[in-house]
């Protein structure tokens, strides 16, 4: 019998006869140093409003024992334990047993290679703490939750609340953490080893940031960095939205094996892989206080106050992808975070919202299982677009209030989207029902046109548009720039918007400039060439990727060459003036070379970037970031004999080089094992694995697939950089009986949990050596997969057909 998936009706019932009045966890890690076992005790009291009746709670690790109010009960096989003839007054017992630590659901033991240490961490969402004890796994069933964790002497450990009382017992330690305030059980943590720790005093916060020991270098190179960024964060939420984090312990623990980051109250885990060995770029740096921040936001939006149900996910994630870069550039350094979010999270958006796993951002969920697959690019930056143009609707200030209203009124409690849409309403005084209605409980992407005639100008969509309001911005050559002449916000209600006080004679009127509202946008016919050729002329990084957005969306739905793109954008990454988007249009226009362009036209395309990076690695502020992409596009021996010459000791810099060569069919070999002889990163072997996955030779490429996809040797935070070595251009030969083996992996692509499941899906979708008979192939073996497998197969197989198509046209 399989685990079930928790549906909303089954949530609602429950809900309705059951309030959790506590959660008491005792946590026994003492076996893992030499064993995969986590042993826990979970003792739940909650009372019943309807005595006699029956429920049940989700348990889906072995269950050794368990009681209800002292009489023992037997488990269904299916992770729940049948709850019957409840009382009034209920407590539950129940001990268990996770013995799958390697590949399992919830938790995770890691060992370093660096030095053995065992590390292990959980992580439960959206609903996998009931694969490590027993609970009411639903979010709006908050409780406090009180850890008590015996583990190795030499650990430490740590959860949600601070301060917790420690005993000494011979060779382990106990250590009792306070009462948590109520939280949905899927926010909850523990993480435990032998840490490296650092902990400051900021505005009243006690902030820690933990690492495994090997680390520990990193991590003091770091810190400075990222509790200063913590410090801003905290007291940016505070003020806007008139709440401060109410607690004073605050924890981030990078962990091995980790995939991305969670939002455990008071405790976040993140991937160590977060912490670069190599010098981190500009890029890098942005997107680590990027994350920190969204992360931070969630303390507010699920933490404090929760979704009722998976349906409002984007409670959660849009607003606190939304928040974090709203934060980043009104508390940080990082100024131009929202370009950033253009050119990576939105053109994402835009391809998804036009494909075949488009949806509302709120849509009714049916199970737990269907919630895993909406956290995706509409829930997040779309959703995250969505709530920037909510705020230019309603008006900044404004938009706080309603905040502030929000968190006073729904603190510690849940919450569903009519809460929000209220608080937000009365804060601005107007009537936000069709606004939800059209950008929240509607699915696609609304698409403007420029119309000029003679003196007038009007914004035409493409059917009946959502209510927004956006810019439109003027701009005339002046010498090698173009300058803004005029910006002027229009409301859009109808099909046809006259834009009042434009020039309409100006040499380029950009449509959506500020980049305030989320659709697609095309020039008037007359100026489409002046906006390929000119979007690098434009003066800021937000209306360069306003252009460049514009002509990315036009090359994925057919209405632009990979090589006018490709020039477009490559022109674009020459003249941008911020450093932290050189490297996501460096992404761009690999990409476009890499995967979109007729393989005719390949070589030119990359040629033109690598001439870029070329010339930017003069200089000093960019020549990593410059170098790096050399690294992808170095075109022949003398790139790379440069390219090595450049490196000098940069390790990371030579592993990509060798990246680059064995993909050019070099004898790597003898170089790869020397380096990884004296590279001292304990994790460098996956760095040789990736130059042994870029070969052109089929052992190669037999060992890579069984290591990478089948033996899953690879931790999911390095899946997406051997994958990408192993899927490139040129090498259909080899690769194609790698598509054939995609789709027999198929049915098991969900094992590990949701991030497993979407990383693995994803990355190891086939690119190259495919057809439109493959992708529809795929689409049929879609039907049988989990949602989450399911959502991201189609997904992948829409962007692999649009590149197939282009690859098709020829210039």
């Amino acid at each position: 019998m399989g685990i079930r998936s928790l549906t909303r009706t089954e949530a609602e019932h429950r809900a309705a006869l059951v309030t959790v009045e506590r959660y008491d966890i005792d946590i026994d890690l003492t076996a893992l140093p030499d064993g995969p076992e986590v042993r826990c005790v979970s003792t739940v009291t909650f009372s019943c409003s309807e005595p006699g009746a029956e429920t049940f709670v989700d348990c889906a690790a072995e269950v050794r024992a368990a009681t209800l109010n002292g009489s023992p009960l037997t488990p269904s096989g299916d992770g729940r334990i049948p709850l019957p003839g409840l009382v009034a007054h209920n407590v539950l017992r129940v001990e268990s047993v996770q013995a799958d630590t390697a590949t399992g659901a919830g938790v995770h033991k890691a060992t370093d290679p660096a030095d053995g240490e065992v590390y292990v961490w959980t992580s439960f969402e959206p609903d996998e703490a009931r694969f490590v004890w027993a609970c009411f796994d639903q979010p709006d069933l908050k409780a406090p939750h009180a850890f008590t964790v015996t583990a190795p002497a030499a650990w430490t450990v740590l959860s949600n609340s601070g301060d917790p009382r420690i005993e000494e017992q011979g060779a382990a330690r106990r250590w009792s953490f306070p009462d948590t305030p109520p939280l949905s059980v899927y926010n909850t943590v523990v993480n435990a080893g032998p840490f490296h720790g650092i902990r400051r005093e900021a505005d009243g916060h006690d902030l820690g940031i933990y690492a495994r020991r090997s680390l520990a270098e990193v991590l003091e190179r770091d810190a400075d960095d990222i509790l200063t960024l913590t410090r801003q964060g905290l007291a940016f939420y505070a003020e806007a939205f008139a709440m401060p984090f109410p607690q004073r312990k605050y924890d981030q623990v990078f962990m091995p094996e980790f995939g991305g980051a969670m939002e455990n109250y008071g405790c976040v885990t993140w991937s160590d892989a977060f912490l670069r060995r190599a010098e981190p770029t500009p890029a890098e740096r942005e997107l680590l206080a990027v994350v920190l921040l969204h992360e931070m936001a969630h303390m507010w939006f699920g933490n404090i106050v929760t979704m009722r149900w998976w349906d409002d996910l984007w409670l959660n994630e849009a607003f606190a992808e939304f928040a974090c870069h709203w934060s980043a550039e009104g508390a940080t350094r990082y100024t131009d975070v929202w370009a950033s979010h253009l050119l990576g999270g939105k053109v994402r958006a835009y391809l998804s919202d036009q494909g075949p796993v488009s949806h509302p951002i709120h849509q009714p969920i049916h199970d737990v299982a269907q919630a895993a697959s909406i956290f995706d690019n509409i829930t997040y930056p779309k959703g995250a677009s969505v709530l920037l143009q909510l705020m230019t609707y309603v008006g900044e200030d404004r938009f706080r209030t309603g905040m502030a209203a929000y968190f006073a009124r729904h603190a510690w409690g849940t919450t569903t989207l009519q809460d929000l849409i209220d608080a937000l309403a009365e804060a601005s005084g107007r009537d936000l029902s069709g606004w939800r209605k059209a950008w929240l409980e509607t699915a696609g992407t609304d698409r403007f046109t420029l119309e000029r005639d003679g003196d007038t100008v009007a914004l035409l969509a493409d059917g009946s548009p959502r209510p927004q309001v956006l810019a439109v911005g003027a701009y005339d050559r002046v010498g090698d720039a173009l300058e803004r002449t005029a910006l002027v916000r229009v409301e859009v209600t109808e099909a046809r918007t006259p834009v009042t006080g434009i020039p309409a004679t100006s040499d380029l009127l950009l449509v959506n400039d500020d980049d305030l509202t989320f659709a697609t946008t095309r020039p008037d016919p007359t100026a489409r060439d002046t906006l390929f050729r000119s979007a690098g002329l434009l003066p800021t990084a937000i209306s360069r990727g306003v252009a460049a957005a514009t002509v990315w969306d036009m090359l994925t739905a057919g209405e632009a060459t990979a090589a006018e793109a490709g020039r477009c954008l490559t022109a674009v990454l020459a003249a941008e003036t911020s450093d932290a988007v050189i490297e996501p249009y460096l992404t761009l226009v690999t990409n476009i070379a890499e995967l979109w362009a007729p393989p005719a036209e390949r070589p030119a395309l990359t040629e033109a970037v690598a001439a870029v990076c070329r010339r930017l690695a003069a200089d000093p502020g960019r020549r990593q970031v410059a170098l790096r992409g050399l690294a992808r596009t170095a075109t022949g021996a003398e790139d790379l004999a440069w390219l090595r010459e450049q490196a000098g000791d940069d390790v990371d810099l030579r592993w990509r080089a060798l990246v680059r060569e064995a993909e050019l069919g070099g004898d790597v070999t003898a170089e790869s094992a020397a380096l990884l002889e004296r590279d001292t990163d304990p994790d460098a072997w996956i760095r040789a694995l990736t130059v042994r996955a870029a070969l052109p030779d089929p052992a190669a490429k037999a060992e890579v697939w069984q290591r990478l996809a089948v033996d899953r040797e690879v931790p999911v935070a390095a899946v997406s950089a051997v994958a990408a070595a192993f899927w490139r251009p040129g090498q259909d030969t080899w690769l194609a009986p790698y598509a054939e083996r995609y789709l027999a992996v198929i049915p098991d692509l969900q094992q590990g949990g949701m991030i497993p499941a979407m990383t693995y899906t994803s990355h190891l979708f086939p690119p190259y050596a495919v057809d439109a008979v493959y992708i529809e192939r795929v689409r049929q073996a879609a039907r049988d997969a989990s949602p989450v497998v399911r959502n991201t197969l189609l997904e992948r197989s829409d962007a692999v057909r649009r590149m197939l198509r282009a690859r098709a046209v020829n210039a």
